[in-house]
């Protein structure tokens, strides 16, 4: 009977893969791993212990907390300090102890069960000046990019694994990377079994949103609740644009790699809604629109934050042409799932939001 290790296991993603593995895979033991920083986590862990899955009060900081957890066959790594800000005006000692020292200690525990890696890394590895230094012009409702010629690994379809890695791309977007040459240096020396995936913005329910990250979650939640927003930098427009991938593709994707890992061994590859799969911010404020019939202020901050992109989506055609898979969730069908999750749990969410 197999046995997965889920760290960062009570976050969004790493409590919505746990239960969605156990559902499928109801004899196999699930362990999830977290320290409950990230306000809202806690309210995971109730329905992660009701679907049978063990939870481990620890961090993956503390290699001891990693090995209170049985012999594992697969890690499923999802912990990280996941915001781009994170790091500027500040410390980033916490940044580098999770997204780089916490991922090696992940990387011990496999070696020593000889368990098979699936690493949930970031499009934030792509640098952030050669991006947005790629032509865009302005449509009615969001920024779009020229047709023609692009730096390499770049084309309409988004930016491919191919593109180049060099330049400034966040503190997140470095220690993910850091984390990629290790796994690979693991790979090579010991034998581990591992796929990489760079996924963009990852959405759905459970998802308790930031203006830093979950900003789909936080805008249909800023709607129903009747709060005020910001449309902050390229000039305050909200035409900036980003693809989005339901919690529930990125399920079916690891799913298919996990039958089949020997196909991804040493590989990777970029997981987001790709271009079919996008919104800009004015785009999902009109969704929300008609999702809540509410109708809120949004103000207007002309000053782009630090590391920040006019466009970003993700090209995935190498991960379809391996696997065969392709988002099958629309984004409206992402903002839709929110806004039923908001409304079924409103009250604890108006309690844990403060709204």
């Amino acid at each position: 009977m197999q046995t997965m290790l889920v760290t960062g296991g009570a976050g969004f993603v790493g409590s919505n893969l746990a239960m969605a593995f156990k559902k499928k895979y109801p004899e196999r033991t699930v362990i999830v791993l977290d320290n409950l920083k990230r306000r809202g986590s806690e309210f995971n862990v109730p329905r992660l212990v009701a679907a049978g899955i063990r939870f481990v009060h620890g961090d993956i900081r503390n290699l001891e907390d990693l090995e209170l957890a049985d012999k594992i066959d697969v890690l499923l790594e999802c912990s990280a300090e996941p915001s781009v800000l994170a790091g500027f005006g500040g410390s980033p000692k916490y940044l580098i102890n999770t997204n780089l020292t916490g991922t090696i200690n992940c990387l011990e525990v496999a070696r020593k069960n000889a368990a098979d890696v699936v690493f949930l890394s970031t499009s934030r590895v792509y640098p952030y000046d050669p991006i947005n230094a790629i032509g865009v012009r302005e449509d009615e409702s969001r920024f779009v990019w020229e047709s023609g010629q692009g730096p390499r690994g770049w084309s309409e379809a988004g930016v491919d694994i191919d593109f180049d890695l060099n330049g400034p791309k966040s503190m997140y977007g470095a220690t993910k990377l850091c984390s990629e040459f290790v796994l690979r240096e693991y790979e090579a020396m010991y034998g581990v079994r591992s796929v990489i995936n760079r996924c963009g913005v990852i959405a759905g329910p459970w998802q308790f949103g930031k203006v830093d990250q979950g900003v789909f979650s936080l805008w249909v939640q800023a709607h129903y609740f009747k709060k005020s927003l910001s449309y902050i930098g390229f000039g305050g427009l909200g035409k900036q644009v980003r693809d989005l991938l339901h919690i529930d593709d990125l399920f079916d994707l690891l799913d298919i790699q996990l039958s089949d890992l020997e196909k991804a061994r040493g590989k990777v590859y970029n997981v987001g809604g790709g271009r079919d799969t996008s919104l800009s911010l004015l785009e999902t404020t009109r969704l929300c629109q008609e999702l809540t019939g509410n109708t809120i202020e949004i103000r207007r901050d002309p000053v782009n934050r630090p590391a920040d992109l006019a466009i970003y989506m993700g090209d995935n055609r190498r991960v379809t042409e391996d696997y065969g898979w392709k988002p099958k969730r629309s984004a409206e069908t992402v903002l839709r799932d929110l806004f039923d999750w908001i409304r079924e749990h409103e009250t604890s969410l108006r309690t844990l939001s403060g709204l």
